[in-house]
């Protein structure tokens, strides 16, 4: 019985470190991130964040580079807490998701493709109609049909897969900017995340 209160003790202060550790040390890394980012955008701008707009390559197919803004864009309302935005891009993503032409791809990538659109079209449908934090609960899912997606199509952006290990035991999502917007906890923890990989 004493080691288990002791365990619970531990567990409890550990949980306590970690939020406490990712509310404000992402805020230090996040002004550090920034910075070393305005300093690699003032000798490339290659790196255009998601306002700026996504660069279109004739290699690419048009079609997925729709879906990826549309996903961003929608990945910027949730970060802004913007439940009624959420929904119309939820909406506007289904549409994008649904003309996304898969027909130059290989047999096996076809298929793959048609299995990934069917599965983010119905969460993007979910988030289209659904309260914050149940669009919150789809667009995990959805980010990660997305990202399988973008393994398959390519993108003319470079892409930024970031993780929170908080939102329901670790989530990711894509951006097109090294800097942490969380849209699973919005203004709650907005810098709680960390890069985990680059999309080229």
């Amino acid at each position: 019985m004493k080691h288990l209160k002791l365990t619970t003790i531990l567990a409890m202060a550990f949980l306590s470190l970690t939020i406490m550790s990712c509310k404000d040390g992402k805020k230090k890394q996040a002004k550090t991130e920034k910075h070393s980012e305005m300093n690699h955008d003032a000798n490339d701008g290659h790196h255009d964040s998601e306002e700026k707009g996504m660069v279109m390559s004739h290699n690419q197919d048009g079609n997925a580079e729709m879906v990826l803004k549309d996903y961003f864009n929608l990945k910027d309302a949730l970060v802004a807490d913007d439940n009624t935005k959420a929904k119309e891009l939820g909406a506007t993503l289904v549409r994008s998701l649904k003309s996304l032409d898969v027909s130059k791809y290989t047999d096996a990538e076809q298929e793959e493709l048609n299995e990934i659109i069917e599965d983010a079209a119905e969460h993007a449908e979910h988030i289209s109609e659904s309260p914050m934090a149940h669009q919150r609960e789809h667009f995990k899912v959805l980010s990660k049909d997305v990202t399988d997606m973008v393994s398959i199509t390519g993108t003319a952006n470079t892409l930024y897969e970031q993780f929170c290990p908080m939102y329901d035991k670790g989530s990711a999502w894509l951006s097109m900017s090294k800097d942490i917007k969380n849209p699973y906890y919005g203004s709650k923890m907005l810098n709680c995340g960390k890069l985990q990989k680059e999309i080229n």
